[in-house]
Parts: structure tokens; C-alpha cells; sequence
């Protein structure tokens, strides 16, 4: 068969159902073998929202989802979402052209060596050098993808290559079953735990997977062990849980940063050091148990004394069956840190000024989104507000990126959940900077008539340097912009526009949007100079609480 045929049957191997991307000339080829193919083209505004919502889709499947650029321009443009999906840990494969490699014919024009360039950001990255090899490498370029820890890979299928006959079929994926935790390493954390008098639960971004969810799930409940969350490990464990002292939202400072201070033990459950730390090691007697797929990345603030490796359901589930509550454990000091987190997060919920007040804003989205409905955030300062202040009660319902931390994904990613996720709301929370790097995606999402309200949080400038800046003392400068008037904006492409006038009318407005159904843009003014006494002044106040 045809080598762009033998590709496309390959993908369909593999399960893929989605293809993302911009084809250009060198994809022609592999176009038309899609044409009759079970796999559905999502031709996007620009590479870079492909490649946000391969990653997602990746992220929410645990599959790796599929984007594709032609070469040169289109490949560089995936280079971001390479990079997110490799630090965030996300399943994702990149399919890009390139020009015939056994006869030039047109010299060096948009040719780079995109193989190259990914290799830094992937964990797999290779050219296509003939038909034949296509069953394997495509094979492995899913499996390097998908295993643990999940990331980008690369396959790049020139002109030439994708027009070649072979008579090859497609690898089938091997039946594999990840390695578990040894027995001495069980019977040492439950020593350790055991010992400790104030042991506290931390979940990190590579325990968010099912079985691993229902077992900490399960863990919590029988051993009562407070627990507190990295932002990529938000919702694994429902933080409406009594015993969920908070997130991570901030590095250091914070009420749960106290509880940390606290603990003489910490089970550290899916830790990536591409995460800032919620916690820095010292030698103060803090033991950590380090419960991960892999061996702990040492670094200058992470280097736990014991290690459970393999499988991290199966550890989780171990600990759980061996283990029992243990009578001396005291947790009364990190109730109290809870009580009074609880406290700090329900000042301003009700309170009227206008541009909104950022408590009131993530309790009011909170109001009308269900236990099960998603929000995807770009990035900005109110990332901190939602990780902080916005409760998860489902694994991947909080969607934020705490690794590459990129701006302009928020969109795209919220368009991915939407598709993966159809009976679930969606929202994408985007500051006004972040949400007009994709904006042109508002077609895309009309075209696939989807059902998605984005909340823009509107303040003219790059809010997050701009509150940086003030902080680090440095003059206010170079940070504003202007904005189009959204509502013009939306009704441009036929999306329906909104602008809040008041803070009591964003949950109506919101609660509208999604019944109608469509694609809904509200533009919501935001004022960022509360963010020194939400985020910065807790410890006064908590010393007060306690």
C-alpha cells in the first residue's frame, strides 16, 4: 500500500480519533489518506492551539493525542506545545512534513532540522527514512508517549517517504504491566509512618491518574491523614474532603505552608520536580517517604530518605492494606491551619465592588459549575486565586498548567476538554493578555459547534508582571496594552458577546451562557490590587486564627 495509507492505518492502531493541525504541501499525501480514514482532521487557526489541544486531550485520555504541521514555519509553531506537554507530563505525538530527502528540488527553502530542534523537548523525536519503518516507529513513538512519565513525541514523514509502496501492516501494542514497589520498601515506609507523630499526605501531578485517585481515595478514609495538593494534583482527592488542609498554589508562605512546617513525616505521592516545591528539605528531622513511578530527581530542596518505586495505585494500596491508624498521631495543629485557610478563602465571597473582587469571582464560578464540570485557566495571577480558593472535586476538573505555565492555552485546552468531555460545562478562564495569543481559535470551537464559555479577566496589561513588578520595586512600566471591545470581537466570528457591569451579575450571566449552549465570550474587568492582601498577608492572620 500506499506509505501515507500504512501511516493512517498505523494511527488507527493506536487508537487515535483526532488529528490536529495546519496540513501544508509535504502533508498532501497523508491529507488524502485521512480522507476515508475513522479519524476526524481538526484544522485549526494556527499549530500552536493544535498542538495545546493534543496535549489535553492527552492529559484527560491518558492517549496520546495527535497534532500536525507541515515543515519549516508550521513545525517551530509547535515548539510551545512540545514543551508543554513534555514538562507537564502529557501524552502527545507531533506528525510534521519535510521536503523529499532523497532528491532535493527546491534547495534549502524552509528546510531546519525540525528532528533536531525537538529533541531537547521530546522524548522521542525521529524522521521517517522510508515506508517500511513506518509501523515501528510510529509504535514507538506512541508507546514512548504514553508510558510514565507521558510526554511529547516527534515523527517527522517527508514528501517523498509518504508517496513510497510497502507492504508492511501495523505493529500491535505489546500486553505490559508496570513494575511494583519491593516488600522492603513497603515494610520501611510503614516503619516510618508508624514513628511519625504528625505524618501529612501530599499529592503531586503524577498521581493524577483513575486507580491512583481511588486508592489515596481509600487511603485518606481509612487512615485519616490530612492531605494537601500540588496544583497539577488538584481534585485527585474530592478538597471538599474534611481532611484537605489546601493546594499549593504559592511556593512558600502560605496557611498550609505551616502545616508542612509541622509534619515530622511527609508521603510525598506523585512529586515532579517540574512543580515548585510546596515544601524545601532541610535539616530539621522532616523524613519523606517518595511514592512515584520513578526515582526521585534529586535536587537542592528534594532528596526524600525512603523511596517507594513502581506502579503508585499499587503502592498507595499496599501502604493502605498493611498499614493502621496510629493512636499518637496528632493532627489538631492542621485542623486548625484548615479552620483558618477556610476562613481566609470565605473573606469576600459576598463582597459587591466592582471590577470584581477576586474571591467572589472563583466562588461565583464555583456556584454554578458542577461537581463533575471542567475549567481550563491560562496563565496569571489568577491562577494562584483558583488553585488556591476554587475546591476540585474530580480528578482533572481544575485544568491548569503549573510546569511549562505557557500563555494562550487556556482556550484550546477548554475546546480538547469540551470534545473529550461533551456532557460535562466547560469554562475557559483567560486574562485578557493570555486569551488574545488564541483567540482566532473562537472559529474553531464555532465550527466544531461546541458549547464553551470564556470568562476574559480584563484589565489591560500583563497583570501577573505587571503585580510583579510593583512588588520587586520597579516603576510601572511597559506592561499595558489595549484591548478590542470583545463583544464586537465575538459577534465578529458569531459567537455571542457579554460584558459584566456589575458584580452580581456573573452567575446569572454565567449560569445563562451555559444552558443556551454556543460559544459565549464575557468580558469580565478585573482589579489586581488585592492580590498583595489575599496572597502575601496570611501569616499574621493565621497566627491570630491558631
Amino acid at each position: 500500500m500506499k506509505a501515507s495509507d500504512l501511516f493512517v492505518k498505523c494511527l488507527e492502531a493506536e487508537g487515535v480519533e483526532y488529528i490536529f493541525g495546519i496540513p501544508g504541501e509535504e502533508n498532501l499525501d497523508l491529507l488524502n489518506s485521512l480522507k476515508d480514514s475513522s479519524i476526524k482532521l481538526i484544522i485549526t487557526r494556527h499549530e500552536q492551539a493544535a498542538g495545546f489541544m493534543a496535549a489535553t486531550y492527552g492529559r484527560l485520555t491518558g492517549k496520546a493525542g495527535v497534532c500536525l504541521s507541515t515543515l519549516g514555519p508550521g513545525a517551530t509553531n509547535l515548539v510551545t506545545p512540545a514543551a508543554y506537554a513534555q514538562l507537564g507530563a502529557m501524552p502527545m505525538v507531533m506528525i510534521t512534513g519535510q521536503k523529499p530527502i532523497k532528491r532535493s528540488k527546491q534547495g534549502q527553502f524552509q528546510i531546519i532540522d525540525v528532528v533536531d530542534m525537538m529533541r531537547p523537548i521530546t522524548k522521542y523525536a525521529r524522521q521517517i527514512v522510508g515506508a517500511d519503518n513506518i509501523p515501528s516507529k510510529v509504535r514507538e513513538a506512541f508507546r514512548r508517549a504514553e508510558e510514565e512519565r507521558p510526554g511529547a513525541a516527534l515523527l517527522e514523514l517527508p514528501e517523498d517517504v509518504a508517496a513510497e509502496e510497502s507492504n508492511q501492516l501495523p505493529f500491535k501494542a505489546s500486553i505490559s504491566r508496570r513494575p511494583v514497589v519491593e516488600e522492603k520498601a513497603i515494610s520501611r515506609a510503614i516503619e516510618c509512618l508508624e514513628k511519625a507523630e504528625r505524618p501529612l499526605l501530599l499529592i503531586g501531578a503524577a498521581a493524577n491518574r483513575k486507580l491512583t485517585a481511588t486508592m489515596l481515595r481509600l487511603f485518606v478514609e481509612k487512615q485519616g491523614i490530612p492531605f494537601i495538593s500540588t496544583q497539577m494534583g488538584k481534585g485527585v482527592v474530592d478538597e471538599s474532603n474534611p481532611l484537605c488542609i489546601g493546594n499549593a498554589a504559592l511556593s512558600d508562605g502560605d496557611f498550609l505552608h505551616q502545616a508542612i512546617k509541622k509534619a515530622d513525616l511527609i508521603i510525598n505521592v506523585g512529586h515532579d520536580v517540574v512543580e515548585k516545591p510546596p515544601f524545601f528539605m532541610r535539616d530539621n528531622g522532616l523524613n519523606v517517604i517518595h511514592v512515584n513511578f520513578n526515582t526521585a530527581e534529586v535536587d537542592p530542596v528534594y532528596f526524600p530518605q525512603t523511596e517507594m518505586i513502581g506502579d503508585i495505585a499499587h503502592s498507595i494500596w499496599q501502604l493502605n492494606e498493611r498499614l493502621s491508624p496510629q493512636k499518637h498521631w496528632d493532627f489538631t495543629y492542621f485542623m486548625k491551619v484548615r479552620d483558618a485557610m477556610l476562613a481566609h478563602e470565605h473573606k469576600g465571597i459576598n463582597d459587591s465592588r466592582f471590577p470584581i473582587y477576586p474571591q467572589r469571582l472563583v466562588a461565583d464560578v464555583r456556584k454554578v459549575m458542577g461537581k463533575d464540570d471542567i475549567i481550563a485557566l491560562d496563565n496569571g495571577v489568577y491562577k494562584i486565586w483558583f488553585a488556591r480558593n476554587y475546591h476540585a472535586n474530580s480528578p482533572n476538573t481544575v485544568l491548569l498548567d503549573n510546569a511549562l505555565a505557557s500563555m494562550g492555552a487556556g482556550l484550546p485546552s477548554a475546546m480538547a476538554a469540551k470534545m473529550v468531555s461533551p456532557e460535562k460545562k466547560v469554562v475557559a478562564i483567560c486574562g485578557d493578555g493570555g486569551f488574545m495569543m488564541n483567540s482566532q481559535e473562537i472559529e474553531t470551537a464555532l465550527r466544531l459547534k461546541l458549547d464553551l464559555v470564556v470568562l476574559i479577566l480584563n484589565d489591560s496589561a500583563y497583570g501577573m508582571i505587571k503585580w510583579k513588578q510593583a512588588n520587586m520595586d520597579f516603576d510601572d512600566f511597559g506592561l499595558d496594552f489595549n484591548n478590542p471591545d470583545f463583544i464586537k470581537y465575538a459577534e465578529s466570528y458569531g459567537a455571542k458577546g457579554h460584558r459584566l457591569s456589575s458584580a452580581d451579575e456573573l452567575v446569572p450571566l454565567l449560569q445563562s451562557c451555559l444552558d443556551e449552549g454556543g460559544v459565549h465570550l464575557i468580558d469580565a474587568p478585573v482589579d489586581y490590587s488585592e492580590n498583595d492582601l489575599i496572597l502575601n498577608r496570611q501569616l499574621p492572620e493565621l497566627t491570630k486564627m491558631i
